[in-house]
C-alpha cells in the first residue's frame, strides 16, 4: 500500500511515524512548505521529501493523509481526489459548509475514499462505551457532558477552541447517540486569545436528548473526560486514561478496555477501507454535521440566542 502524508506539523509527524511502523506500508513521500522540515522528517522515516503536494500526488499512491491547516483543506483535498488518491483528512473536514460540500461531492464523484480524523471516535475508551450503550446495558441515554480542558497550546492561531476542542466531544456525542443534534446554544468568551478560548455548549438531539460540553484554554491540568447518563446506570470514561466505569444501584465496576494510540486504530481503519472497501465511520457526511454544529455554536454565542441546525 503506496500513502504519503502532506503537513509534517507535529500532528502530521504522528501519522509518518505510525505509517512507517505498519509492516504493510510504503511511505512514499512527506510534503511540507518548510522545505527543511520535510527534508528532516524524510530522512528520519527513509523517504522523500516534496515541497509541493501535487509532486507528491504525481507518486500514484494509494492513500494519503493530509495534515494541513484547515483553509488549505478544499484546494489539497481536491487535487488528491483529481489524482485518484483515497484521502484522510483532519478534522474537520473544511473551513466552511460550502467547502465540505465540495469536497465531499467531489469524492462521490470521483468513487474516492473520504475518511476524516475524528480520532475520539477510534480511542479504545470511546469504542467501549459505544458497545455499552448499544448493547442496553445502561439503558435509554438520556444526556451526555463532556470536559475537554487545558494549558492552550500556542501553535493554534486560526481557530477558536469551539472548532479546535470542542468539535470532538460534538462529534462524539452524536455519534454516541446514534443521532444529529438539532439545536446548539453556547456561551463563550476570549480572554488570552483572538478567538474564543473557553466555551460551555449546550447540544439537543431528538426527543429532547441532551449533551453538554465544557472546554477551554485555560485550566492548567489537562482534562478529557465523559460522563453518559442511562436509565439503568451511568458510565464514567477518560478519553486519557482509557477508561469506562459504569455505576448502577447495585455495582461499580470497570470495563475491559485494551489501552492503545487511537491515531494508530484510526489509520489502520483507513487502510482497511482503502483494502477491503469497509464502511468508514468518520465519513465526509459525519464530519460535515460536526462542522455545521461547530458553526451553529460559534453563532450562537455571537448572537447570544440557541441556534436550529436543519
Amino acid at each position: 500500500m503506496r500513502v504519503g502524508v502532506i503537513g509534517a506539523g507535529a500532528m502530521g509527524q504522528n501519522h509518518l511515524r505510525i505509517y512507517n511502523e505498519m509492516g504493510n506500508i510504503d511511505l512514499v513521500g512527506v510534503c511540507d512548505i518548510d522545505q527543511a522540515r520535510a527534508r528532516a522528517m524524510a530522512k528520519r522515516y527513509n523517504t522523500e521529501a516534496y515541497f509541493n503536494h501535487k509532486e507528491l500526488l504525481k507518486q500514484e499512491l494509494d492513500g494519503v493523509s493530509i495534515v494541513v491547516p484547515t483553509t488549505l483543506h478544499t484546494r489539497v483535498a481536491i487535487d488528491s481526489i483529481d489524482a485518484g488518491t483515497h484521502l484522510l483528512v483532519e478534522k474537520p473536514v473544511a473551513d466552511t459548509i460550502e467547502n465540505a460540500d465540495t469536497i465531499i461531492n467531489a469524492a462521490h464523484d470521483a468513487d474516492v475514499k473520504l475518511m476524516v480524523g475524528h480520532i475520539e471516535r477510534y480511542n479504545p475508551a470511546v469504542i467501549k462505551l459505544k458497545e455499552i450503550i448499544d448493547s442496553g446495558m445502561i439503558g435509554k441515554i438520556v444526556s451526555i457532558s463532556s470536559r475537554r480542558v487545558g494549558p492552550f497550546n500556542p501553535r493554534i492561531r486560526d481557530v477558536g477552541i469551539i472548532m479546535d476542542l470542542g468539535v470532538h466531544d460534538i462529534d462524539v456525542i452524536s455519534y454516541l447517540y446514534g443521532r444529529k443534534i438539532n439545536e446548539v446554544y453556547t456561551i463563550a468568551g476570549s480572554d488570552i486569545h483572538s478567538f474564543e478560548d473557553h466555551a460551555t455548549i449546550l447540544l439537543r438531539c431528538n426527543n429532547n436528548l441532551s449533551g453538554m460540553i465544557e472546554t477551554n484554554w485555560l485550566t492548567p491540568n489537562k482534562i478529557r473526560t465523559l460522563t453518559a447518563i442511562g436509565l439503568k446506570g451511568v458510565a464514567y470514561l477518560d478519553y486519557i486514561k482509557q477508561t469506562v466505569e459504569l455505576h448502577d444501584e447495585s455495582w461499580i465496576r470497570m470495563a475491559r478496555v485494551e489501552p492503545r494510540e487511537p491515531l494508530r486504530n484510526e489509520l489502520e481503519y483507513f487502510i482497511k477501507a482503502i483494502t477491503n472497501g469497509s464502511e468508514i465511520i468518520s465519513n465526509g457526511e459525519t464530519s460535515r454535521h460536526a462542522l455545521q454544529v461547530v458553526t451553529a455554536a460559534i453563532e450562537s454565542y455571537q448572537k447570544g440566542k440557541a441556534i436550529e441546525i436543519k
